[in-house]
């Protein structure tokens, strides 16, 4: 099952609150999305049946994130070792698509998935203002 909710800004809004805004913008809409919400939309979909092709609802100026602080990736362990990384694998996979998981080392960090075609990745790399913030 996917739902999908919205934060919705403009350029200049980003740019006059900063990254952390946006993402506290993208947290509040989150914790809002209610079990009455998913039991809701859970109804509709029961009435009126569809599969969900990701990379075709949304549109391409978006970054569409993905995933759920609800489960605990690394704890699980299957005999193998415990994951050294969590990957997504191939599905639902287009450009700009984005995945959070909580991160390997706790205390609130974040693993990221990121999916760009390689021109845009290139302009990402070479953006010290971005790269200031991711590393």
């Amino acid at each position: 099952m996917i739902q999908t909710v919205s934060a919705i800004t403009t350029v200049g809004e980003l740019l006059d609150h900063g990254v952390g805004w946006a993402a506290l913008r993208l947290h509040e809409v989150v914790v809002s999305h209610s079990d009455k919400d998913i039991k809701r939309l859970m109804d509709l979909w029961v009435k009126s049946p569809s599969v969900a092709k990701l990379g075709v609802h949304f549109d391409r100026n978006s970054v569409l994130t993905g995933s759920s602080p609800r489960f605990d990736m690394y704890g699980n362990e299957f005999g193998l070792g415990k994951a050294v990384a969590i990957l997504s694998g191939y599905a639902n996979k287009f450009d700009g698509r984005v995945t959070f998981y909580p991160g390997k080392e706790g205390g609130g960090s974040i693993d990221l998935g990121i999916c760009l075609f390689p021109e845009n990745m290139v302009a990402f790399e070479s953006d010290e203002e971005f790269m200031s913030v991711v590393n």
